[in-house]
């Protein structure tokens, strides 16, 4: 018996959506186009998908969650993971219980030229008709015209009879590789596009290439629409474990965002889908395995195993991509572990077998990635940083959106800077290491991450300052904005949990650089340079990077930005076989250093938790 359905109305969007009673509110949410947000995947424990009861009938099952106070109890606020709506409901939405559609992500590249050999090209043909003396078939006709011997698809041999006596034997071929995968009338040869992705846990960049000279025509990203099974892999592949239609959810929701932004890049170009002709993609291993549809399943238990390690060639329409319908789709091979294919993809992009002395490339993120060249070797690993510098498990953390307090400077007072110059909401990654830095640099916090108190602060601190150091039992915790600063008129502060989870996400990463540098004998002050890649390490200060012991106490000169090498070397990869081809030979290349098996990098992580007890020399420009 079909059971009836029940309407649920979101404030102050206005969206509407029938479910069936027993639907938890987040999932409502996200069938109605709201995306909460929800780091702990849906478990209940980081309270950040608050929403208010305002009218109907729900249920939550036991008692008030630790993440809700009491007095938002009694006000009608639960966690929408954990809450099911029994009947027609009203429920409001906090925006800090959003996605912001604006993500503060790098979309850009290095403005360097790429090297021109794309695997897809096209060639206008006019072949000869049949005549009593030249009995060829149509495909021996085709091929001889397209110069030399290539497969062609079954899909284009069934079209072939008709299509080249309607078009008078005049055609535009479309080969990838010794493939012709398509047939089009007139000549169209000037006209092919594909597009080259980042896929990265948080958020997705698209980038429509012209094939004949490289030029960017769009780039739009899109928030990853996987984000409401959680904010990092393992829930992902924890949510794939434990239901077997998963996989598929998934892949269909990856896809989803990566048609978005298809879309947007066609429309902004003024391009044709049918002129997609091949499609590129680079992300973690999790990432990469789902958008394929493989069970990402055995990165979930020890030893971290991976599906594939070689690149990938699938049919993208098959996959759901909004392409031309022989479009291929190039997946980028994969060094182990966690460490997937946008690890390959940077180190692509930078070069990094060609550096002369050591060089580190360092992705910051839910899951470090870090890879050390040195003398032609190549050794790559990932850490499990967590979500903190996505602003997860932060208690007034928050991505960077709108709204989302980006840098903190500490003087005679607090100074802070906010994305979309708007009243704060909370902080982000960024605003959590300077917020500890400067704290450091006033002595306002010990090498232990403990907080003092304000009768411990230094004689030097200002009364304003030492006025922003409130103690709550035994611990204490700091003011960054008041209750009259803020949007939700509630203040934010950096909280003592909040130094902890900072100081074991920088272990992380701190540990597995240690770890790289003491396996090839290497000492960090030999580094030529450390390049930071991706969005968050794009936009973090370097000098507080290093006062907090994320990066190496190296000279910020050789700290350098490179953007995002990612989807910069996914383009390179879709314009070059060559580019791949090098891509494969740094793959098979890199050694996969696992710390879960290295009997040392438990010791490293708990020598890392401290932090730096001396003060690195400024930068000139950090």
């Amino acid at each position: 018996m079909k059971a009836q359905e029940v309407r649920v109305r979101f404030q102050p969007s206005g969206r509407a959506v029938d479910v069936l009673p027993g639907t938890k509110v987040l999932e409502a949410a996200g069938r109605a186009g709201i995306i909460l947000q929800s780091p702990c995947g849906g478990r209940g424990t980081c309270g950040k998908c608050r929403v208010r009861i305002v009218s109907g009938a729900s249920e939550t099952p036991g008692e008030r969650p630790e993440a809700l106070t009491a007095e938002q109890w009694a006000e009608g606020f639960r966690l929408a993971c954990q809450t099911a709506v029994r009947g027609d409901a009203v429920i409001e939405v906090p925006a800090e219980s959003t996605f912001e559609s604006r993500l503060q992500i790098l979309v850009g590249d290095s403005g360097e030229r790429p090297r021109l050999d794309p695997v897809v090209r096209k060639v206008f043909v006019r072949l000869p008709a049949p005549q009593p003396q030249d009995v060829r078939s149509d495909m021996a006709r085709l091929r001889d015209a397209v110069g030399g011997e290539v497969a062609i698809a079954p899909e284009v041999v069934r079209l072939l009879p008709r299509f080249l006596r309607a078009h008078d034997w005049q055609c535009t071929a479309v080969l990838s590789g010794r493939r012709l995968i398509a047939l089009e009338a007139g000549d169209t040869s000037a006209a092919a596009c594909g597009m080259a992705f980042d896929i990265g846990t948080t958020t997705v960049v698209g980038t429509l290439v012209r094939l004949s000279d490289g030029r960017e025509l769009a780039v739009a990203s899109r928030l990853n629409s996987q984000i409401s099974y959680g904010d990092d892999v393992l829930s992902r592949i924890l949510k794939v474990r434990e239901d077997p239609g998963a996989l598929a959810e998934l892949q269909e929701a990856i896809i989803e965002t990566a048609n978005e932004i298809i879309l947007s890049c066609c429309r902004e170009a003024g391009v044709p889908e049918h002129q997609i002709y091949e499609a590129v993609i680079a992300g973690n291993s999790t990432m990469q395995q789902i958008f394929c549809g493989f069970d990402p399943s055995a990165l979930g238990e020890l030893p971290f195993v991976q599906v594939f390690d070689r690149a990938q060639t699938l049919s993208a329409a098959r996959l759901g991509l909004k392409t031309n319908a022989g479009a291929e789709l190039y997946v980028f091979p994969q060094i182990g572990g966690f460490v997937g294919g946008d690890t390959v993809a940077g180190m692509l992009a930078a070069r990094l077998d060609r550096w002369p002395k050591p060089v580190l490339l360092v992705d910051i993120g839910t899951n470090g990635e870090i890879v050390l060249a040195h003398n032609g070797r190549l050794l790559a690993t990932s850490t499990a940083a967590g979500p903190a510098f996505e602003g997860a498990r932060i208690r007034q953390g928050m991505r960077a959106t709108a709204g989302a307090i980006e840098k903190v400077l500490i003087g005679e007072d607090v100074l802070w800077n906010v994305i979309g110059n708007v009243r704060p909401t909370g902080l982000c990654g960024t605003a959590l290491i300077d917020a500890a830095a400067e704290l450091l640099r006033h002595g306002l916090l010990d090498p232990q991450g403990r907080i003092l108190s304000a009768d411990e602060a230094p004689t030097g601190v200002s009364p304003a300052v030492r006025a922003r150091l409130l103690t709550d039992g035994s611990e204490t915790n700091f003011l960054l904005a008041s209750a009259e600063e803020t949007a939700m008129r509630e203040p934010i502060m950096l909280w003592q949990k909040d130094v902890r989870e900072l100081q074991l996400a920088t272990a992380a990463i701190r540990a597995g650089i240690q770890l790289l540098l003491r396996r090839s004998g290497q000492r960090a002050e030999a580094l030529e340079a450390v390049l930071l890649a991706g969005a968050f390490g794009n936009f973090i200060r370097r000098n507080n990077a290093r006062r907090i012991g994320l990066l190496p106490q190296i000279p910020c000169e050789r700290i350098r930005f490179i953007g995002n090498a990612a989807s910069l070397g996914a383009k390179m990869a879709l314009l070059s076989g060559e580019e791949r081809a090098y891509a494969e030979a740094l793959r098979g290349r890199a050694e996969h250093v696992d710390l879960s098996l290295d009997a040392e990098f438990q010791d490293a992580f708990v020598e890392a938790m401290l932090f730096p007890e001396r003060e690195p020399d400024p930068c000139a420009s950090a």
